[in-house]
């Protein structure tokens, strides 16, 4: 059984490894206000963006789709590992020994499956790389020195050679303590008549690694002609490589996409080279397959979406290239960016034209210049006969619905004055109003199936969908009537010491909403807020684990990272707070008295008459304290 991480190395990580410098890995991060960052969220799709960090605190937490957390809670979600194995991640990056109970510790039994694929990958790029100076490699050498990559550019990229023998890897890696078993899943190796052999041979080796910048596969290319493989053989799918869900070069340029709002998408691992060496260090490639969903919701988490934000896809000339650049038309509304085509006029790819031409051509040959939509749509047009009506009107008939799919109707609108002009048709309106019909044909079919499911990641339904805890209907816990005590609660998360000790004093029942009486609740099981003031960020970690489940964990990480209302926070608003919530609690409380006094009167009983007026007087006179002398009536 695999052994416990002690607790005290749980807090050692993350305590040790900043939550932004983390999250950062994944997508753009910039100024949300109060200390805080926002960036899109990488858990659901959302234009604008709801995820917030607070580094202070070491806490996310996305204001749509409900995630939240500590570190270790991110690094899980985000690359779908157990909690052993976001620690064991985390504490290889700040250096951390760990410590396990149970029994101690045995790598080679004791740690997640991904995180020994991970580190088979990284054994295996070393391994590769060391073979490339060897006297085999001689023609891998070559081959990089004939497309313009000396041994330092090989060295920045990983590059490696995979020698020809049937077993050199295998053998390697399990004198590294890797079994056979995780050979095979890793893709490293394959099953052979007499056990596990390489799976890649006598190859140049290119070392794919995801955002986070760990090697998850490799992309071989084949060098001998007496290797009948395919030209490129890349890992096949596994637990740690989708090739649908990596980019190459993306851990390399991720830092320049976000920084420049762009992003060059080519189509080989050369290329990406190429690019990086000619300056455009935001070039990355797709895997073996076409560009799609996943890679879009990658770059997106990068280019913020932020209006500026450009995406240069540069395709080869010939018939391939032009099929790859209308794939990528056909996503081209998943991105709020504006996307570009670049296409050398020599129809030579970036490597070859920096070979030819130089880094300058390379440079000039990604500035953005025909937007994607007018590539897509002139290649649609050259297919028809545009001197006859009927050609014309054909070529409508295909582009039209490609121009209705563009959601904003300013750019819907431009563009199919555009395409007026690319079938040579005079009456532009006609075109227009053409493709304004389509688009409201197409939204009709899609109303047609009826309303759209709820999603379980939307805002407004968070708490309803999410938390079979609180039943009824959906609760706006940003409505008004809540206002006060969700700034009581982040006042008691965030800022203990300006609340305690009168907030520990307050009962869960002075809370009207649910969530947030449980969140109360939490605080208390954790030891108050007073003892909170004292604790630091350990404090949020013990609420957090206080929580009865999920839900409640989820609204405490909300209320921790969400700004505070007031920009100078202080003890007089904290007061102000603390005295609204009490206010109200008494207030209801009067209200409930007032109507038991009526009844009580009206059935004569004169003892339980004179307690009930009793209390009835002693709140009213309480109520007027309150307000005449506010947090010092506490």
């Amino acid at each position: 059984m695999a052994g416990r991480i002690n607790d005290e190395d749980v807090k050692a990580v993350r305590d040790a490894v900043p939550i932004d410098a983390v999250v950062s890995e994944y997508l753009s991060l910039r100024n949300a206000g109060g200390g805080n960052l926002k960036g899109l969220c990488p858990f659901h799709d959302e234009k604008s963006p709801s995820f917030q960090v607070s580094p202070a605190k070491g806490l996310f937490h996305c204001f749509g789709c409900q995630e939240g957390g500590d570190t270790i809670t991110f690094v899980r979600k985000v690359d779908h590992l157990t909690f052993s194995e976001a620690v064991e991640r985390l504490a290889a990056k700040a250096g951390i020994t760990l410590r396990y109970e149970e029994g101690g510790y045995n790598p080679s039994h004791q740690r997640g499956e991904r995180i020994r694929l991970i580190e088979a990958h990284k054994a295996a790029a070393e391994f590769y790389a060391k073979q490339l100076d060897g006297p085999e490699a001689e023609t891998g050498r070559r081959f990089l020195a004939e497309r313009g990559f000396d041994q330092a550019a090989a060295t920045h990229f990983g590059v490696g050679y995979s020698p020809a023998g049937w077993d050199h890897l295998t053998r390697f890696l399990r004198g590294q303590g890797f079994t056979d078993k995780e050979l095979i899943t890793s893709g490293l190796a394959q099953d052979g008549r007499r056990g596990p052999v390489d799976r890649f041979r006598g190859r140049l080796m290119w070392p794919i690694r995801d955002i986070g910048g760990e090697v998850v596969g490799f992309g071989a290319r084949r060098l001998r002609e007496d290797d009948n493989g395919p030209k490129y053989l890349n890992t096949p799918e596994t637990p740690i490589y989708r090739k649908s869900q990596v980019l190459y070069g993306i851990d390399l340029a991720k830092k320049d996409i976000a920084k420049a709002s762009r992003a060059v998408v080519v189509e080989g691992y050369t290329d990406v080279m190429a690019c990086h060496l000619a300056g455009i260090t935001t070039a990355v490639a797709t895997c073996g397959t076409a560009f799609g969903q996943d890679h879009i919701k990658i770059l997106r988490r990068l280019l913020m979406d932020n209006g500026s934000a450009r995406v240069i896809f540069t395709f080869d000339g010939d018939a391939a290239g032009q099929k790859a650049a209308l794939r990528a038309f056909e996503d081209d509304q998943k991105f709020a960016a504006e996307t570009y085509i670049a296409i050398a006029p020599d129809g030579m790819d970036p490597c070859d034209l920096r070979l030819a031409k130089g880094d300058e051509a390379v440079a000039d040959l990604v500035e953005p210049r025909t937007p994607l939509f007018e590539f897509a749509l002139r290649q649609i047009v050259s297919r028809y006969d545009l001197e006859t009506p009927a050609g014309r009107a054909a070529a409508l008939d295909e582009a039209g619905p490609v121009v209705a799919r563009i959601k904003s109707a300013s750019s819907q609108h431009e563009v199919a004055v555009q395409l007026a002009g690319m079938l040579g048709i005079l009456d532009t309106q006609f075109v227009v109003r053409r493709i304004g019909q389509l688009a409201r044909w197409a939204r009709d079919r899609g109303s047609d199936a009826g309303p759209a499911p709820r999603r379980a990641d939307g805002p407004a339904h968070a708490i309803e969908t999410s938390a079979p805890r609180f039943s009824g209907p959906a609760l706006n816990l940003r409505s008004p009537a809540f206002t006060t005590e969700r700034e009581l609660l982040k006042l008691a998360l965030q800022r203990p010491e300006l609340v305690s000790p009168a907030f520990d004093a307050y009962g869960s029942d002075e809370f009207t909403a649910a969530p947030y009486a449980a969140v109360r609740e939490a605080i208390e099981e954790a030891g108050g807020a007073e003892l909170g003031a004292d604790l630091g960020m350990d404090y949020l970690t013990r609420v957090r684990e206080a929580a009865p489940d999920d839900t409640v964990r989820a609204m405490v990480t909300e209320l921790a990272v969400e700004a505070i209302r007031r920009r100078t926070v202080d003890e007089v608003y904290a007061g102000e707070q603390l005295v609204k919530v009490r206010l109200r609690a008494v207030e209801r409380r009067i209200r409930d008295l007032q109507g038991t006094f009526t009844r009580v009167a009206a059935q004569g009983d004169q003892q339980q008459l004179a307690s009930v007026q009793n209390e009835l007087w002693v709140l009213q006179q309480y109520d007027r304290s309150l307000r005449n002398n506010g947090a010092q009536a506490l």
